[in-house]
């Protein structure tokens, strides 16, 4: 049993570009979801397939995205900030700016998990889930 699934989600993708695997596996769950469509919106990952499985759980398969020419990892960093222990929340006029507009933050909002400029956007804050770079 897994005390953040959030941070194992991070933690596999991270660890399957660091070996250069080109698909992960993850067991799926809603928020897992929802982050795994802003990756594929925001052009961190070639896609993605929601697969159901016997035990209702259903898995999340992610096609990684790499540089074709330097065969370098698209997501150089995977930073979780909110964690279950230390739970971290931001208004909308304090969302932080990732890599000063290049990278960004996924927020859980009471809208649903956006990225920090959407949230910014429709004048809601949220946990701060994690930062992509």
């Amino acid at each position: 049993m897994f005390t953040d699934p959030i941070a194992d989600y991070l933690t596999r993708i991270r660890n399957a570009n660091l070996a250069g695997h080109r698909i992960v596996e993850i067991p799926a769950s809603k928020v897992k979801k929802e982050i795994t469509k802003i990756l594929f919106d925001q052009g961190y990952i070639l896609s993605y397939k929601f697969e159901e499985t016997e035990n209702k759980q259903g898995i999340i398969k992610i096609a990684l995205k790499y540089d074709k020419h330097t065969k370098e990892p698209v997501i150089k960093k995977l930073q979780r900030i909110s964690t279950p222990g230390l739970r971290k929340y931001s208004s909308s006029e304090t969302l932080p700016r990732i890599l000063n507009g290049l990278g960004i933050s996924i927020v859980s909002t009471s809208k649903g998990v956006m990225t920090g400029k959407q949230a910014a956007r429709e004048n809601v804050g949220g946990e701060l889930i994690c930062y992509v770079y």
